[in-house]
């Protein structure tokens, strides 16, 4: 029977804030603390995460709906979405493998009711308080915000994962 699914937590800035840099530096501290990690990124681009000219990427194009590549080390299912409709983040979440991880990490998808969060860098040259709404449980930022939440040193990885570690701890 499968677990539950793993907890959520929304990591959501404008762009340029480093999300992606961040999450670079989080994962191996959160699996240094035991903390198995998924990740779910949000991006406006077209995806294509297989090669031209690969068998998989030739098959995908002549009109597989679904194309998995496996090997010993890994495997990846690419399904196609013919209609653009995004599909919803409690769907997306409902794919991963629940036995494999601890947390889901998610990048972008700022509108969905999870818990998420903020991260703020005044040099990006926007106001922190559009981040906010009622799901965020901490920001991290390069300067002092005047907030009821936890705030948190965006420059300082390891202190972010100790706040994700016990949240964590206080989902189970």
């Amino acid at each position: 029977m499968p677990h539950a699914l793993p907890p959520l937590l929304a990591i959501t800035a404008f762009s340029g804030t480093g999300k992606t840099t961040l999450l670079k530096q989080l994962i191996p501290l959160l699996n240094q603390a035991g903390v198995r990690v998924g990740i779910i990124k949000h991006t406006h681009h077209k995806v294509d995460v297989d090669t031209p000219g690969k068998d998989s990427y030739e098959l995908r194009k002549a009109g597989a709906r679904q194309t998995m590549v496996a090997s010993e080390a890994r495997w990846a299912l690419m399904t196609e979405t013919p209609d653009l409709v995004m599909p919803s983040l409690s769907w997306l979440a409902g794919q991963m493998d629940n036995n494999l991880i601890d947390l889901i990490l998610v990048e972008g998808f700022k509108d969905e009711p999870v818990p998420k969060i903020a991260l703020f860098r005044e040099d990006v040259g926007k106001e922190w308080l559009p981040l906010m709404d009622g799901h965020v449980i901490a920001v991290a930022s390069d300067v002092y915000l005047d907030i009821n939440l936890p705030l948190l040193d965006i420059n300082l990885p390891g202190d972010i994962a100790a706040f994700i570690s016990n949240w964590l701890r206080s989902q189970r």
